[in-house]
Parts: structure tokens; sequence; C-alpha cells
């Protein structure tokens, strides 16, 4: 009985070892990691080393290529939360008609909005709206809205100049010129550059003043003049 006992337990110990060893042979070979490219694109989520990535054109300049039909097209994924036609009812988001050139966070027929989002004042305008549809949460930290955001520059483009065409129509932003230098938002830049001279107003006045310049002091020349040669003797 004893060696039945010790056999049964000889193989189980055997078929033990033998598991483990094909787990760790399994996981040397089978090892999870992100692909290099994605199978397909999952919004919100970004691509392995997109961070040091080409920066995304400014909104003006993707604006001046959208396609507001393919801007449609991107609005499908808004659908299940949002409607655009004129007088369209609140749903789980607010109706999107005539958004652009609106308070942010008001109106919309009472649509209870976060107080993230009512906080950020202003109007919806084009980088406003670039921002919000690029991440929510970063936009207005807080918001109700679960969607991620929308990953591809130019489809949040396309989508804007859809959005523009339902009832608000603003003037589109002129595209800089190519190889401009982007315009300044606010005085920060102008506040740097002010400082900028005035670390450097006086660094002309630091230099040796050439011989005979009227800010030489005569009486000190004379006085040098005495200590290299004294004067003559009677």
């Amino acid at each position: 009985m004893d060696d039945r006992n010790n056999t049964i337990a000889g193989w189980v110990l055997g078929g033990a070892a033998v598991a483990l060893g094909l787990s760790i042979a399994g996981g040397m070979i089978f090892h999870g990691e992100r692909p290099e490219k994605m199978g397909y694109a999952i919004e919100g989520v970004e691509e392995a080393g997109a961070g040091g990535g080409e920066a995304a054109e400014p909104i003006a300049v993707r604006l001046a290529k959208a396609d507001p039909a393919k801007g449609a097209d991107v609005f499908k994924k808004c659908a299940a939360c949002h409607t655009i036609n004129q007088g369209g009812a609140n749903g789980i988001g607010p109706n999107l008609y005539a958004t652009l050139g609106e308070p942010v966070g008001q109106g919309k027929g009472g649509f209870a909005f976060s107080d993230a989002l009512k906080s950020v004042g202003g109007n919806w305008d084009f980088d406003k709206m670039d921002a919000w549809l690029t991440s929510p949460r970063k936009f207005a930290n807080g918001t109700k809205m679960t969607f991620a955001g929308l990953g591809n520059a130019q489809d949040r483009a396309d989508l804007i100049a859809y959005l523009n065409q339902q009832g608000s129509n603003l003037p589109l932003p002129a595209a800089p010129a190519a190889g401009a230098a982007p315009e300044a938002k606010d005085g920060a830049v102008a506040n740097v550059t002010e400082g900028a001279k005035g670390d450097t107003a006086d660094i002309a006045n630091q230099g040796t003043p050439a011989s005979g310049a009227p800010s030489v002091d005569p009486a000190a020349q004379k006085d040098k003049a005495l200590a290299v040669e004294p004067p003559a003797k009677k």
C-alpha cells in the first residue's frame, strides 16, 4: 500500500514539475507586449511613443483643408449621446445645434452641465472646441462627459467644420502663412521680451571709452600722463 501511495505521489510531483517547466518555457516564448501598430484604432489610446511625435498643425491650418462631409461621418461617434438638429432634444449630452460661439457650459435648454465645464468660461471658439475634442477630461477636469477624445487631429477639424455648419456659421480663422511664427495668445511673450531688454539695457555702458571721447574725464587723462612721464624740472 505504501509503495502504491509513493508511486502516486511520485507521478503527481512529476506532473507538477513538468507543468511548471512548460509554463516557464511558454512564458519565455509567448510574452505579452503592446504591438508596434494597433490592429484597429481605439479612441483615447495614444500610440506608443506618441508623446514625442510631431505636434498637430494649428487648428486654423487644419480647418482650411477640413471636409464637413467627413465631419458628418465622424459625428456618428457622438450621435449616441447628442442630437444636432435645430430644436433637437437633449439626451445624455446636450443638443449641439449652434454650439460654436455660445458660452461654454451654459444654455442648451437648461442642460445640467458639470461645474468643471461651467468654470472654463468664455465662448466655444475653434481652439477651445479642438482642445475639448482632444481630451474632454484634460480640458475640464471633472467633466461628466465620458468620451475619451479624438486622437486624429484632422478628424477633429473635419468635425468642427461640420459643427460650425449646423447653425453657427462662424467665419473660419485665416491660416498662418508658411513659416510664420505663431501669434502669442497672451502677454507672456511680450513680458519676456521686455524683461530681456531690461536685463541688457546697460551692456553698452560697460565698455571702455575710446581715447578722446567726451565721456573721458580730462583731469583723469592729465593725471595718467603725469604718472607715465613726470614734468621736467626747471
